[in-house]
């Protein structure tokens, strides 16, 4: 392989656990990509608080070095996997690296956002954002779903948005890989579901992580990150859609009664706001 893998903690240095409700059905680990930053990095958090081991997956390395050895701490094994997604090769090598653990449980929080006009947009960072928030998504799902289905029983949570519901001006691309994702989990849940896999949408509003920052939004009203994770891995199992955080139920209560052409004037408002400081 063309990148370097390391595996933190082992059986010689992680304390018994107890085979909880959650391990019995998900199994002993659970794999999240973008768990150096943000809500993948709650994620893999919340699920070693539930006690499973977690394979670590983003680009940055030392930061993910970082978060093993504090999980190992908590007494859980975990596997560091330094792979950029947007690269096509990334997502084979990430099969092969984990083809010997038995992974249950898959959280797909790799991505990132981009705002402004889209003409003004630089177009190579506008597909690789498709790259990333769609395209790797669907090699992961394509690859794991498969193992998923082979063990009778798992789940999947693929992070979608507030913004997948409608198209939303000044964020247009990414809404739009956003409800690629929302309507991709959607069929998936159905799809799966006879062979004992669950497939859960977590759509949140905006969240106080470096996403924000990366898209150039102003992000009021923020939910912690560590709040979005918990509920979305309490509702995995018993929902096909999570809308954790109070900003993002708020606005999908209010904006469901509109016909999607208000919604798009609203959120309009909404990004024209969030974008006010760009040049």
């Amino acid at each position: 392989m063309s990148v370097a893998l390391e595996a933190v903690g082992g059986p010689s240095t992680v304390r018994p656990r107890a085979r909880t409700p959650f391990l019995e059905r998900f199994g002993p680990w659970a794999l999240v990509t973008g768990a150096s930053d943000g809500i993948g990095r709650e994620f893999a958090r919340s699920l070693a608080r539930r006690g499973a081991n977690v394979v670590l997956v983003a680009r940055r390395k030392e930061r993910l070095e970082a978060l093993a050895a504090e999980l190992r701490g908590a007494g859980v094994e975990t596997l560091v996997l330094p792979l950029d997604l947007a690269q096509p090769q990334a997502n084979q090598e990430l099969l092969a690296a984990t083809s010997q653990i038995d992974v249950g449980l898959v959280v797909a929080s790799a991505g990132f956002g981009t705002s402004g006009g889209f003409l003004a947009a630089d177009l190579a960072q506008e597909l690789g954002m498709i790259d990333v928030n769609c395209r790797a998504v669907a090699e992961l799902v394509h690859g794991f779903g498969k193992r998923l289905v082979e063990r009778r029983g798992g789940g999947m949570v693929l992070l979608s948005s507030l913004l997948a519901f409608q198209g939303v001006p000044r964020a247009a691309n990414y809404a739009a890989t956003k409800a690629w994702v929302q309507t991709f989990a959607e069929g998936l849940r159905v799809e799966l579901a006879p062979s004992g896999v669950e497939v859960l949408s977590c759509a949140p509003g905006p969240v106080a992580s470096g996403f924000g920052d990366r898209a150039r939004m102003v992000m009021d009203g923020a939910a912690p990150a560590e709040a979005v994770a918990d509920e979305t891995l309490s509702r995995l199992g018993r929902a096909g859609t999570v809308r954790p955080g109070f900003l993002s139920k708020f606005l999908g209560w209010s904006l469901a009664p509109l016909p999607r052409a208000g919604r798009v004037r609203v959120l309009a408002k909404v990004m024209a706001g969030m974008t006010s400081h760009h040049k």
